[in-house]
This record gives structure tokens, sequence and C-alpha cells, in this order.
């Protein structure tokens, strides 16, 4: 019976050594990108070994994408893909005080992939995407529904949707004191105003 303990405590202490490396994986890559942060920078800042962290992630590229897994993570527990836009986007802003390292890092590996041959690139314009058709999606059940003006070009309407959150986030990176989420419940709010079925084109 006593011997399932040790490997519990180990396993315990092996996931807290991760999570541990997940959060200064974090903190550095918004600091200083993931071209200026080292796996041994990380480690450092982590308190561990650079064994003891290539133990948990291989690579630099396995890492980024474990930071990445962290926000899909969050997005998946906190975000109703089925429920109402506008108070998704209204609800988009609770980040910052929930995880705000997801929102810094995130934002920062979005403008560090831009380019085709970068380790996320293709990653992350898969999740541009799938974050534009989700809302597009929404939307044309919003206008199926009655809810929505019909005359809202879904695609069009939620590339701005998806561009304008992304780009509140950047901001508020610049400039932590911006009230990014009275600003996204604003946009939120004039939203439903514009999207009404009474509304004037």
């Amino acid at each position: 019976m006593s011997s399932a303990r040790p490997y519990a405590t180990l396993l315990a202490k092996g996931e807290d050594r991760k999570v541990r490396i997940l959060a200064a994986a974090q903190r550095l890559l918004t600091q200083n990108g993931w071209r200026n942060t080292s796996l041994a920078q990380i480690a450092k800042e982590a308190g561990v070994s650079a064994a003891g962290l290539l133990h948990h992630f291989e690579s630099k590229e396995q890492l980024l994408h474990a930071v990445v897994d962290a926000r899909d993570a969050d997005d998946d527990a906190h975000a109703d893909r089925a429920g109402d836009l506008f108070e998704q986007i209204a609800r988009a802003g609770a980040r910052v005080d929930r995880a705000p390292e997801l929102v810094g890092t995130y934002s920062v590996l979005l403008l560090e992939n831009l380019m085709p041959d970068a380790p996320l690139h293709d990653r992350l314009l898969a999740r541009q995407r799938a974050a534009i058709d989700i809302v597009a999606d929404l939307i044309r059940r919003g206008q199926a529904s009655g809810k929505y003006r019909s005359d809202i070009d879904p695609a069009l309407k939620a590339v701005q949707i998806v561009s304008l959150v992304n780009g509140m986030e950047i901001s508020w990176l610049l400039d932590p004191s911006m009230p990014l989420q009275e600003a996204l419940r604003e946009y939120a709010k004039s939203l439903s105003q514009e999207f009404a079925p009474d509304a004037t084109s």
C-alpha cells in the first residue's frame, strides 16, 4: 500500500514543476518574445535544471505549443461557442483578471509568428480562422432565428469582431491601465444594437 505514495508524490512534484515551467515561459515570452527567450532562461526562471525542463518539454517549439495549449484550455473552459455572441464578447475581457499572462503571451506570439516560416504560424493561422468561423456561425444562427438583421454579412462581420478583440488585447498589453473589460462590454452593447432586426442599415 505504501509503495503508491512515493510515486504519487513524484507525479505531483512533476506536475508542479511543469506548471512552474509554463508560468515562467509565459512571463519571459511576454517580456522578450520567443526569439529572445532561451530554454536556459526559462529553466532558471522556473527554478529547475535544464535537464528538468527537457524532461517535460523536449524542444523550444514543443514548449511554445504548450503555452498556446494553455490559452486554448482557458478558452474551452470559459467560452460558450453555442451561446449568445454579445455575451461572449462582453466576457472576453475577463481574461485579463483571470489569466493576464495568457493574454500577454498569446498577443506576443501572434505578432511574432506572422511569417510563414515561424514555428507557430500555421497553428495560429488555423486558430484565427477557426475563431472567425465560430463567430460567423453564431451570426448565421442569429439571423436564421430572426434575432439578427439579415443584411449583415456574417463572414465579414466575424473578421471585424475577431480582429477588434485581438487588437484590444494587444492595446491592453501595451497599456494595462486601459479599461479592456469595459471597452469590450460597450462594444458588445453597440453590436447588439447594430444587429437588432429593426436597426437601420
